[in-house]
C-alpha cells in the first residue's frame, strides 16, 4: 500500500497542495504549514509556553506515554511503510520519536495551534505539518495507517466528532493509539488550568470507541503505582475550584516542577511498564487505548 498522503486543497485557493519535501507548494507560495478551518479550542499558544515550562519533554509522565504509545504502533502496524499521523503534536516530542523508531514511516503532525507548528516547522523543515479542527478534520476518508492522539479529546467539547473523524480517517487495519486522562471525581485545578473539559473513565472510553466501529486490542492504564499520592493532591486541589486564576496556576505550577525533579518517578514508571507486560493494570493517572477499523 502506498505510503503518500493526499493533502487536501487549503480554503482560500483553488491549488491542490504539494508536499516538496521541505514544505507545501500551494500555487506560487511555498509554505510551511498547511492551515484548514477552525472552530473553537482547549488549547493555545499560552498554555504549551506553560505546559512546557516545566519540562514536559522530560517528565516522566510523558516519556511514559511516548514510550507506550510507540510500543503499541510498533506492535499493530501492519503496513510496512505507515503513514502515521500525530494529532495533538505540539511541539513535536512524539513526533521525533516515532521518526526514529518508524524509520520507514511518513510521520506528519496536526496540532489545533499555529505557535508550536511554526516553530516545529522552522526546527524539522523536512516534517508535513497540518493545521485542523479534528472535529472538521479535513483529511480524506481512509488515508493514514496510524494515529497517536494523546491527551487531545478532554480538550474537545464535541469529543464523540473527534472519535468519528478519527475513525474516518483510518485505512482500514488502521490502527489508533488513544489516550486521556482518567478519573472524572478527580477533575481539579489542573484540569481548570488546562482547559479540559473532562476526564474519563475506562469502561466509557472502550463502550464509545466501540460504538464508533473501532475494535479495541489493547488498553490499560499510565500511572498505576504513583496513583495514591497522585488521588490525594488531586481531591486536595479540588479545595482550589474557586481560588483565583493566578492562585491556581501557581499551584499547579508547583505541583508539576515538584514531580519534574524526583529522581525517584522515572524508576517507578520503568517498574510499572515491566508490570504492564504482564497483567492489565485496573486505575492510573491516564487511561490509554489501542483501536484498530475492523477490514
Amino acid at each position: 500500500m502506498s505510503n503518500v498522503l493526499r493533502y487536501p486543497t487549503p480554503p482560500e485557493t483553488s491549488e491542490p497542495p504539494v508536499w516538496t519535501g521541505t514544505g507545501f507548494l500551494v500555487g506560487d507560495r511555498k509554505q510551511p504549514v498547511l492551515c484548514y478551518d477552525l472552530g473553537s479550542s482547549g488549547w493555545s499558544d499560552e498554555l504549551t509556553e506553560f505546559h512546557e515550562d516545566i519540562g514536559d519533554e522530560d517528565h516522566y509522565m510523558n516519556v511514559a506515554s511516548r514510550e507506550y504509545a510507540l510500543s503499541r504502533m510498533e506492535r499493530w502496524l501492519s503496513n510496512p511503510e505507515p503513514v502515521v499521523l500525530d494529532i495533538g503534536c505540539s511541539s513535536g516530542y512524539m513526533i521525533k520519536a516515532l521518526r526514529r523508531r518508524l524509520s520507514d514511516a511518513t510521520v506528519v503532525g496536526a496540532d489545533f495551534v499555529r505557535g508550536p507548528l511554526e516553530k516545529l516547522a522552522a526546527a524539522v523543515p523536512d516534517l508535513p505539518l497540518l493545521q485542523f479542527d479534528l472535529t472538521r478534520c479535513p483529511l480524506p476518508d481512509g488515508s493514514v495507517d496510524g494515529i497517536v492522539l494523546l491527551n487531545v479529546l478532554e480538550h474537545i467539547e464535541d469529543d464523540d466528532a473527534a472519535m468519528r473523524h478519527v475513525y474516518r480517517i483510518l485505512r482500514p487495519g488502521g490502527v489508533a493509539v488513544i489516550e486521556v486522562p482518567s478519573g472524572p471525581n478527580l477533575f481539579d485545578i489542573y484540569d481548570r488550568q488546562f482547559m479540559h473539559h473532562r476526564r474519563y473513565r475506562m469502561c466509557e472510553v472502550l463502550r464509545r470507541l466501540r460504538a464508533h466501529g473501532f475494535t479495541v486490542v489493547d488498553r490499560s492504564h499510565l500511572g498505576f503505582l504513583v496513583y495514591p499520592g497522585f488521588w490525594a493532591i488531586k481531591k486536595r486541589n479540588r479545595r482550589y475550584l474557586n481560588s483565583s486564576q493566578e492562585q491556581q496556576r501557581a499551584i499547579v505550577l508547583s505541583h508539576m516542577r515538584l514531580a519534574q525533579d524526583s529522581r525517584l518517578m522515572p524508576w517507578i514508571m520503568r517498574v510499572e511498564s515491566r508490570l504492564r507486560d504482564w497483567i492489565y493494570l485496573p486505575f492510573g493517572i491516564r487511561c490509554v487505548v489501542t483501536c484498530t477499523k475492523t477490514v
